[in-house]
């Protein structure tokens, strides 16, 4: 049997820090949607467990070890059902690496969902979720996709609708950032307040579609740390916010920062305007999709 699967990446709204726990993770509360762009696996019954990265400019700083989330997810699912089948894994990266787009979090949440039904395993989300989370606190999520509001660690993860489809582009300016790294220096500078988000008000606009009080509500408290370890970041900001974005913002912790548009009409010429000067920016809408699988066969 194969399996062929899309595993979406995803951008915050919103990303706020409630507080750290004992056990040194943070406390969050995020507004987080799956985007179009996505990494492509195929999933084949196989004597043994490998891996093979399909060679790209996303593949380049991506492990084909035993490091790679999507072959750690493929042991905590043996291990977690005694499973002992094997399987011959392809990945074809799109999503940057070190971006705050929840690239390798989304892989690990497409190798649980697909080795799930080869393997014939049966477990419910609710379970794929829980073994996700000792792989990466963004993997639940990334089982759920679409819209959703995240809490605890990335544990709590409670599905929303959207209002409308909505139209981004991205921009990779810099190299990628250390999440760990981003977390540590948010605490020892003093940047706690800046960036706030109003995650009520930002969930409601999206629910109805309203994308000015979107753009007024959104926030990321992560972001000034981050745009002053790659100062890169903010000239890629202020770009976006002269091609006509509504809002720009930065996802996750980082490197990737992204705009939103009031239609795919404005969305294309922006695109056509920030190429000259990033020609590697990307356009891409919201889904309501995850982990997709997209082809079965024999």
């Amino acid at each position: 049997m194969k399996l062929k699967v899309k595993a979406h990446g995803k951008i915050n709204w919103t990303l706020d820090i409630l507080g750290q726990r004992p056990d040194g993770y943070h406390d969050l509360d995020m507004l987080i949607s799956s985007v179009s762009l996505c990494d492509n696996l195929e999933f084949q019954e196989a004597d043994d467990l490998e891996m093979f990265l399909i060679s790209n400019n996303g593949s380049r700083f991506v492990p084909g070890d035993e490091k790679n989330l999507v072959l750690q997810s493929a042991r905590a699912l043996q291990e977690a059902t005694g499973v002992a089948r094997g399987a011959s894994i392809k990945l074809q990266k799109f999503i940057p690496v070190s971006a705050g787009m929840g690239g390798g979090s989304s892989d690990a949440a497409a190798a649980l969902v697909a080795l799930n039904r080869l393997w014939n395993c049966g477990l419910k989300t609710k379970e794929l979720s829980e073994i996700g989370l000792t792989i990466g606190a963004d993997v639940p999520y990334c089982i759920e996709g679409g819209l959703a509001r995240v809490q605890g660690i990335g544990e709590k993860v409670t599905k929303l609708k959207m209002g409308r489809e909505l139209y981004l582009i991205i921009i990779q300016p810099c190299r990628g950032l250390s999440t760990k790294e981003v977390f540590g220096s948010y605490h020892s500078e003093g940047h706690r307040e800046q960036g706030k988000p109003d995650n009520e008000a930002a969930q409601a606009a999206l629910l109805q579609g309203d994308l000015r009080a979107l753009a007024h509500a959104m926030g990321n408290v992560l972001e000034p740390v981050s745009v002053e370890k790659r100062p890169k970041m903010a000239k890629a900001l202020e770009a976006l916010r002269l091609s006509g974005a509504l809002r720009a913002q930065m996802t996750g912790s980082g490197s990737v920062v992204y705009g939103v548009y009031q239609n795919a009409y404005k969305c294309r010429k922006a695109l056509m305007q920030l190429q000259e000067e990033y020609p590697d920016c990307l356009s891409m809408r919201t889904t309501d999709t995850g982990i997709e699988i997209v082809e079965e066969g024999e």
